[in-house]
This record gives C-alpha cells, sequence and structure tokens, in this order.
C-alpha cells in the first residue's frame, strides 16, 4: 500500500477522532503509519496469524481479546525482544476509538493534549510520556509528519 492509499483509507477515522477529541489528524495517521509500517506488518497473533486490526500497537486486551506478538523494546536504551499481548478490534473505526478514549481519559498523556495545537509538540510529549519505549518515536513520527502529511 502506497502512502497516499493508506492515508486515503485511514483519513475519515482519523477526521472523526479529531472533531470529538483535537488529537490532530497528521499524530494519528503518522502513528499508525510507523506503529503498521503503512499497513504492510499489523500486528498479528504469533500462533494463529489472526490480524488485531491495532493500528497503534495498544497493549492490553481489546473488544475482541488480544493477540500474543514477541516484539522489541528498549529497557535502558537497549533492545530487549518481550512476548507481549496486543489489543484486538473489529475493525479499524474501533482502533481509532479506542486510541482517542487512551490518549484523552489518561492522565500521563494531558502534555500531549495540552500542545494538540501543534502536532510536533504532540509527538514530542507522546514520548516523553511513554506512549513508546524507542527512544526515536517522536523523531520518527515528525519526519513521517512532514514527509507525506505537510507539518512543518
Amino acid at each position: 500500500m502506497t502512502p497516499e492509499e493508506f492515508v486515503e483509507l485511514l483519513r475519515p477515522h482519523a477526521e472523526r477522532v479529531f472533531d470529538e477529541t483535537g488529537i490532530p489528524v497528521e499524530i494519528m495517521l503518522a502513528q499508525a503509519a510507523l506503529e503498521t509500517g503503512w499497513l504492510g506488518k499489523t500486528v498479528r497473533d504469533k500462533r494463529t496469524g489472526q490480524d488485531s486490526l491495532n493500528l497503534f500497537n495498544i497493549k492490553g486486551e481489546g473488544p475482541t481479546g488480544s493477540v500474543t506478538v514477541d516484539v522489541v523494546e528498549y529497557s535502558k536504551g537497549r533492545k530487549v525482544w518481550q512476548e507481549a499481548q496486543f489489543r484486538a478490534y473489529n475493525d479499524y473505526a474501533e482502533s481509532f476509538s479506542d486510541y482517542a478514549s487512551l490518549i484523552v481519559g489518561a492522565a500521563r498523556y494531558a502534555s500531549a493534549m495540552a500542545v494538540r495545537d501543534d502536532p510536533v509538540a504532540f509527538a514530542w510529549e507522546l514520548q516523553s510520556s511513554g506512549y513508546a519505549t524507542d527512544p526515536k518515536y517522536a523523531q520518527k513520527l515528525v519526519s513521517i509528519m512532514r514527509q507525506y502529511m505537510g507539518v512543518t
């Protein structure tokens, strides 16, 4: 899938969430692109191959349960392989809605929501709030937003 096709497919979901929460469309699309490799490597159960439809790689139990995956995490700057459970969804709309509930509802992301008018600042606040363990997470999001979504 090309980045253009990806954006065309997922933009309506991101725009709905933006209208409801103010979370920047660009940040949601960039996160989904980064987390899924533009839908080329979605989280699938390592035993059954079931696709989680989890666009944001949120861990835990989702509306349709979870999938088990081996993932790379960063601990003290070092890559570590771990087995983890990721939320599973019925469709992409549900994945977007759950992501929005997490970001808006968790106190740890209040600093990101405080700068929701600035997608670049939002990316850095997500990283500093611990959304992902990758030390280059925000840098990668900003790069995607600048290259594919016209964010300056």
